[in-house]
């Protein structure tokens, strides 16, 4: 999810032009349009994988036996070092590596995950990603489709990111629900503010960087940083629509 834009970078379309140099808007438009669904694949496949893979452990028992070990921590922090390596190591890993680390974060954001299935029901599991999926394909729709420069919230977006976080440790401490149901409900509008805002930078950042050899990274971690706007909003969104068990 960082930032990133760039001004030399005009819409795609007829009369593109990088560096002044005009490119061919039909050609930006179809590669555009290949580069997003890949984008768009990745991320889905990511996030079906997370939720095969939370609902297996959770059944299993194994979860439920995990959670009430120190072992928890490591489950909880382990998909933040998948993101930091692959975040500081794209430029080092090749294509396939990233791809690699890619399924490999998404299977142990599942066994992260599994929690939830011991803590909500079922159906009120289904029902928020359902919601939350609706949200995600409107907000993403936008971001693709929006003429106005959305590069101008990244800053307080990440800034707000950093706010929840700081809060959400705070409040392991304090177990305060008023602070985490004013948590949840920030983390919700921040992530579907970054849903839109990433789009729009990925879209932005194939016009500039189409035809450079870096292109299928940018795809892996375009759908790394629109998996985790899904998640962390749908998790948030969970605290407001799901029934407990």
């Amino acid at each position: 999810m960082a930032e990133w834009s760039d001004p030399r970078v005009a819409q795609a379309g007829a009369g593109v032009t990088i560096d002044g140099k005009p490119v061919a808007g039909a050609a930006i438009d179809a590669g555009l349009r290949a580069h997003m669904l890949k984008v768009y694949n990745y991320m889905a496949s990511g996030v079906l994988l997370t939720g095969i893979v939370a609902m297996l452990f959770a059944n299993s028992g194994m979860a439920a036996q995990v959670m009430a070990t120190p072992l928890r921590w490591v489950l909880i922090f382990a998909p933040l070092a998948f993101v930091m390596v692959m975040s500081f190591g794209m430029h080092k890993l090749s294509t396939a590596a990233l791809q690699a680390m890619f399924w490999g974060f998404a299977i142990v954001m599942g066994l992260s995950m599994s929690s939830i299935f011991l803590v909500f029901s079922g159906e009120s599991i289904a029902r928020t990603f359902f919601v939350t999926a609706a949200a995600f394909a409107g907000l993403s729709l936008y971001g693709y489709t929006t003429k106005k420069n959305l590069s101008g919230f990244g800053t307080f977006l990440i800034m707000g990111v950093i706010g929840l976080l700081i809060a959400s440790v705070v409040n392991i401490f304090l177990g305060s629900s008023t602070l985490q149901l004013v948590v949840s409900f920030l983390g919700v509008l921040i992530f579907a503010g970054l849903t839109a805002y990433d789009t729009q930078r990925i879209k932005s950042e194939y016009v500039y960087f189409a035809g450079h050899e870096s292109i299928g990274k940018l795809a892996i971690m375009g759908a790394l940083s629109l998996y985790l706007d899904f998640i962390n909003m749908f998790q948030f969104l969970l605290s407001f629509l799901g029934n407990r068990e």
